[in-house]
């Protein structure tokens, strides 16, 4: 398994994997309607880098990260992270957050924040917290969960 830097050949497996999750409306605070190309365009923007993890020529995941503000706040990152549907509980959103991490340092991030977890998204509150993210803010009902109506949204931060 390696993760190395998107290329624009890997649309189409990009989409594939951020299609689906962005559709489904329930960890992404995203237009569910989003057209493929807004989508590829949001994840694959020039003010971020953006990692796929390919395994045997198959795309299971991809990240990016950008700095989370501009200005006097550019040295804490932000990332998003997607793996496909058919790789899940195979340990790849940790692979990539281990890259991420290593790539924030080498980029000179001092801290990583993750603005809009949504709390519904234990599997990824539980790995955040146990690759030693804190949760720093809760969010009341900041986001509309298409099955569970009004749920918390939780701003997590980790040191570098």
């Amino acid at each position: 398994m390696i993760i190395r830097a998107a290329r624009p050949e890997d649309a189409p497996a990009i989409w594939a994997i951020i299609g689906p999750t962005i559709r489904a409306g329930e960890t992404y605070a995203l237009d569910r309607d989003m057209t493929e190309q807004a989508a590829l365009a949001y994840w694959t923007g020039s003010d971020r880098d953006c990692f796929v993890v390919e395994e045997d020529g198959v795309i299971l995941g991809t990240y990016y990260i950008r700095p989370n503000q501009l200005g006097g706040g550019r040295h804490v990152c932000n990332c998003g992270y997607m793996t496909a549907l058919a790789a899940a509980g195979r340990g790849i959103a940790r692979r990539m957050y281990e890259h991420s991490r290593v790539h924030a340092q080498a980029q000179g991030y001092r801290a990583m924040q993750y603005n809009f977890v949504v709390s519904t998204n234990e599997r990824a509150v539980r790995l955040w917290q146990a690759l030693g993210f804190e949760i720093v803010g809760r969010l009341p009902g900041a986001f509309l969960h298409p099955k569970h109506g009004y749920v918390d949204a939780l701003v997590m931060y980790q040191a570098l």
